[in-house]
C-alpha cells in the first residue's frame, strides 16, 4: 500500500514519514469531548509559554528541523505560525470536522507537519518520492500547483496527493462522509521515527474520542534506514 523511492532516500538519508491508516471512522461538524480536549491543549500550551518571547519558539520541539527544510524553498513553516497564534494571541485552533480537528490538534501538539486524507478516494499505492519540479496537482482551495524542485510528495496512481511545501490535495481531501481516512506525517532530518509515532498514536487517540470503533489498518514509519523496533502495526 505505501512505497518509498530510492530517490527518496536518496535526497533525504535522515528523514522520515508515517502513515496511519483508520477504517470505519466518524466525521461530525462538532464534538463536545473533543472540543473539551482542545481547549485543555491550548490551555496547556498558553500556561507553557506564558511569559516567554517568540524566539523561544525558534529552538522549540520540531520546529528548527522544518525551518530548516522550509528555508530551501524560501518558506516558512505554518505550523509555528499557529502555535504562535494560540500561545501569544489567544487564539483557537480552528473549529472544523473531528477528523481534520484531530489532526489539527496533534499537529499544534507535537509541531509535526501531517496531510490527511480520504482513504476511499485514493488509488493505491501511495508513494513517498522528491518532486522534479514538472509536477502539478490540485490544491485544497481549486488552485492548480506545481511542485517545487526537491520539495517532498506523496502521490498515488491518479497523481500527487500532498507536498510539504504546499499541502494536500482537493481530489482526496477529507470530507463529511468520510470513513475510512489517512494520515501522512512528513517529518525532515532531525525528527526521530519515535516522535512520528508517538504523533500519529496522538492523532489515533483524538480520532477515537470521536469514533470509539475505529480500527487501525496501519500505523507505519517510513525511513531511509529499516527501524526493526518500529514495525508497522494493525488494530
Amino acid at each position: 500500500m505505501f512505497n518509498v523511492t530510492e530517490a527518496w532516500k536518496a535526497a533525504y538519508p535522515d528523514a522520515h514519514a508515517g502513515i496511519l491508516v483508520m477504517q470505519f471512522v466518524d466525521n461530525p461538524d462538532t464534538h463536545p469531548e473533543l472540543g473539551r480536549l482542545k481547549q485543555g491543549l491550548e490551555s496547556r500550551l498558553q500556561a507553557q509559554f506564558a511569559g516567554k518571547d517568540r524566539k523561544v519558539l525558534e529552538t522549540f520541539s520540531a520546529i528548527p528541523a522544518y525551518t530548516a527544510y522550509y528555508k530551501q524553498f524560501k518558506k516558512t513553516y505554518h505550523v509555528q505560525a499557529q502555535l504562535e497564534s494560540i500561545v501569544f494571541k489567544g487564539k483557537s485552533i480552528p473549529n472544523v470536522a473531528a477528523l481534520v480537528e484531530a489532526m489539527f490538534m496533534a499537529e499544534v501538539k507535537n509541531l509535526l507537519l501531517t496531510a490527511g486524507h480520504d482513504f476511499d478516494r485514493l488509488d493505491p499505492p501511495v508513494t513517498l518520492s522528491v518532486a522534479g519540479g514538472s509536477e502539478r496537482y490540485t490544491l485544497l482551495r481549486g488552485q492548480e500547483q506545481v511542485l517545487k524542485a526537491n520539495d517532498m510528495l506523496m502521490a498515488d496512481r491518479s497523481g500527487v496527493i500532498s507536498s510539504i511545501v504546499y499541502g494536500p490535495d482537493r481530489r482526496t481531501q477529507i470530507r463529511a462522509e468520510t470513513r475510512n481516512v489517512l494520515f501522512a506525517v512528513y517529518a525532515p532530518a532531525g525528527i526521530s521515527a519515535a516522535a512520528v509515532r508517538a504523533h500519529l498514536e496522538d492523532i489515533r487517540d483524538y480520532v477515537r474520542v470521536v469514533s470509539p470503533d475505529a480500527a487501525v489498518r496501519t500505523l507505519q514509519i517510513i525511513g531511509a534506514r529499516p527501524h526493526p523496533d518500529l514495525p508497522s502495526m494493525g488494530s
